[in-house]
């Protein structure tokens, strides 16, 4: 390609100049499709200028300043639209790369990538699913995200919940995708599939609780404190359809009073979950006794309307193969799970450490 401080002028293509007189009508097309749906419009008019792009720059020898003339070009056409900085043109192309080029690359189909139409480089419902979210939104998604599953992954999750940017950024950060449906469950014998696989999807391993902040050791009455002091955050982590009913929910049965640590109620599963904190490692016991809180539970809460409760126990730590031993025999569908918090430093030690003003001003005196 020729370097963009050539005297050779873009202009002088008559290529160039046939496809950015195509592209300037398609901009209006999409202009006036956008009146009724603007983000589906433009994202589909990203994926297809994403493409010609790829395409150009592997056909037409255009130089290296291509996407800068490009930008410069469509914003003197179209000086009102915000997306045709060079910047924003270069976030088309990695995004339509980012989905598309692992396709092409592996099946060697290079008269599809010429032809280059959606449904050809991937199954039509998943084109549809990364239109259906903000450009802001898939933006964040390609420059966090490893391969496409994993952005799929956020991008249905996102459709589905209505997730905002912040939120969107903070699943990804906190590793959403590599933590949901990782419990150990018995869910699968004791379940409906239906139920069963909606549930295993609902119980993350391990919860990151990172929006907690200990300087000492803590009890479970302080955890439990704590995560209800920081109920919007600790439903975000739970994930969507979560209702909170109550913490050290009075249960009698028999006569004999008991209470459990956090009640809830799953709009999606219709049903109640019972959620036990434990601050130390897993015990066969913990699930015997969250067992019997379920059964509780069905016995004397549930309506006829409401799908069997489930359980989901949260401890600091668990052996994989005593919880599953510990599960083998419950009737009750239960779930297992480890949280992790990232401890504060005790208020001791700060003083000791550098400020980030103090580490500033010695990075300039090197300078």
């Amino acid at each position: 390609m020729v370097n963009k401080n050539s005297s050779f002028n873009i202009h002088n293509s008559s290529l160039y100049r046939d496809w950015l007189k195509e592209l300037k009508e398609k901009v209006r097309q999409a202009q006036i499709k956008a009146a009724v749906k603007v983000n589906t419009t433009l994202l589909e008019f990203y994926w297809e200028l994403g493409a010609d792009i790829v395409e150009k720059q592997k056909t037409a020898k255009w130089g290296s300043g291509f996407i800068q003339q490009l930008s410069k070009d469509m914003q003197e056409e179209f000086p009102g639209i915000k997306g045709f900085s060079d910047r924003n043109i270069e976030g088309v192309r990695k995004w339509y790369l980012f989905y598309a080029e692992e396709v092409i690359i592996s099946q060697q189909l290079v008269a599809k990538f010429k032809n280059k139409t959606k449904e050809q480089l991937m199954p039509q419902s998943e084109i549809i699913k990364i239109f259906q979210i903000p450009w802001g939104h898939n933006l964040v998604i390609i420059s966090k995200c490893k391969n496409t599953e994993e952005a799929l992954f956020y991008v249905t999750k996102t459709v589905e919940n209505g997730w905002s940017r912040s939120v969107l950024t903070h699943q990804i950060e906190s590793g959403l995708f590599e933590r949901q449906g990782k419990a150990i469950t018995n869910f699968a014998t004791t379940l409906p599939a239906p139920q069963s696989d909606l549930a295993n999807q609902l119980i993350k391993d391990p919860y990151n609780f990172d929006f907690l902040t200990f300087t000492k050791k803590y009890n479970e009455r302080e955890l439990e404190n704590a995560l209800i002091d920081n109920l919007v955050k600790f439903l975000l982590e739970l994930g969507a359809g979560f209702s909170f009913i109550g913490k050290q929910y009075n249960l009698v049965v028999g006569g004999d009073e008991f209470f459990i640590d956090l009640l809830f109620y799953h709009v999606k599963l219709h049903c109640y979950v019972v959620v036990e904190l434990k601050t130390e490692k897993f015990k066969p016991e913990f699930a015997g006794q969250l067992n019997f809180y379920v059964s509780a539970i069905d016995g004397e809460v549930k309506t006829k309307e409401d799908k069997p409760t489930i359980g989901i126990l949260i401890c600091k730590s668990k052996n994989k193969t005593v919880v599953e031993y510990a599960l083998s025999k419950v009737n009750n569908p239960i779930g297992v799970s480890d949280y992790q918090i990232t401890q504060a430093l005790p208020d001791k030690f700060k003083s000791s450490l550098p400020s980030i003003e103090e580490i500033e001003a010695e990075l300039e005196k090197e300078d």
